[in-house]
């Protein structure tokens, strides 16, 4: 088994079992749990997640928020149809964004939004990205939720009519362009009781960018680009986390972007500790997790990143084993799909 080619994490799934809308409660969705010391899979609902955890168990979570960061406008001079779609802030007005179809732009173009939002094409760089400047009058964060729609992923056919289902209860921090979407199926009741049995939740903050869904289109996967995504870490998140590993207590991260956080901090400091600053860590087999010593997750797409982060924690073969028994007993897959925990 070729751990370094790309068609090694491939998996076949019938398009059916892609979900298309979340389900309510956020915390009945089922839950595949995989016990990594027995090669054990247990079938679940979510909020049975509570029965797998212990007093001192930390549990880490991503308090990203997602904007609405789909835009449709029309090129000022022509009339043209333009999609902008927002990826990271740099200042008050200035954006990198990506631009559909960007042979349709040029330096200098303008694209209106809306009678209150227009935008002025600063550079084009690769792959559809360009820098822009947004002008406006008024609130920017206000302007944006009454013109702005939720970036679902193009396997999601039906509209986001509530922009609150595509965030997590916990979110605070505006920056996202797709959801941590591990982080949907807690609800503030489950996270609390959690909390009673003696669990520490904390947080940490990455700013989900299209770079971590972003298809891996080279044969070799160490030929793969990461796009860098913004990460930070609280002095108190990095102490309670510290703990923990020094007391052996184990910690849980919800979501590959928490993975990601925790692992590149650790990497960089050789522990965790109050930092921010910018990632593109890229976790496949061979990996030595320094942190995380257990992972909720949703089902990934075939030949991702994703899937090979979670092959780096659990082993391909097992891997593979487990989404081939999950499409069998026909579980909901990729961002309003089910849930694993991976012990």
């Amino acid at each position: 088994m070729d751990i370094f080619n790309k068609s090694t994490y491939y998996y076949d799934l019938p398009e059916e079992l892609i979900a298309q809308t979340p389900v309510e409660p956020r915390d009945s969705s089922r839950l595949l749990v995989y016990h990594k010391d027995s090669n054990l899979i247990e079938h679940k609902i979510f909020k049975n997640i509570i029965d797998y955890f212990k007093p001192g168990d930390v549990l880490v979570v991503n308090n990203t928020k997602v904007i609405p960061a789909r835009l449709f406008g029309k090129k000022a001079q022509t009339g043209a149809n333009i999609e902008v779609f927002l990826l990271k802030r740099h200042n008050l007005t200035d954006w990198e964004v990506l631009i559909k179809p960007v042979k349709r732009v040029k330096v200098g173009t303008e694209i209106i939004i809306s009678e209150e939002l227009k935008c002025e094409i600063l550079s084009v760089g690769e792959f559809g990205s360009c820098e822009i400047k947004f002008k406006f009058d008024g609130v920017f964060e206000e302007i944006l939720d009454r013109v702005g729609e939720m970036p679902l992923p193009h396997y999601i056919k039906q509209k986001c009519e509530n922009k609150a289902r595509y965030n997590t209860v916990y979110c605070k921090f505006d920056g996202s362009s797709a959801a941590p979407t591990a982080g949907l199926h807690f609800t503030t009741e489950l996270l609390e009781k959690l909390k009673q049995k003696g669990v520490i939740i904390t947080e940490v903050l990455l700013h989900v960018g299209l770079g971590t869904f972003r298809p891996v289109s080279e044969e070799n996967i160490l030929n793969h680009k990461m796009h860098t995504e913004h990460y930070a870490v609280s002095k108190e998140s990095a102490e309670i986390i510290n703990k923990a590993k020094a007391e052996g207590r184990r910690v849980i991260a919800v979501g590959t972007t928490s993975i990601r956080t925790l692992e590149s901090v650790a990497t960089k400091y050789g522990k965790m500790q109050e930092c921010a600053g910018d990632t593109n860590i890229f976790i496949y087999p061979g990996y030595n997790f320094k942190i995380v010593d257990g992972i909720v997750t949703n089902f990934h797409l075939p030949e991702s990143t994703l899937i090979m982060l979670v092959s780096a924690f659990l082993g391909i073969e097992n891997t593979l084993n487990m989404y081939k028994t999950a499409v069998q007993e026909k579980y909901r897959f990729y961002s309003f799909g089910d849930a694993t925990l991976l012990i």
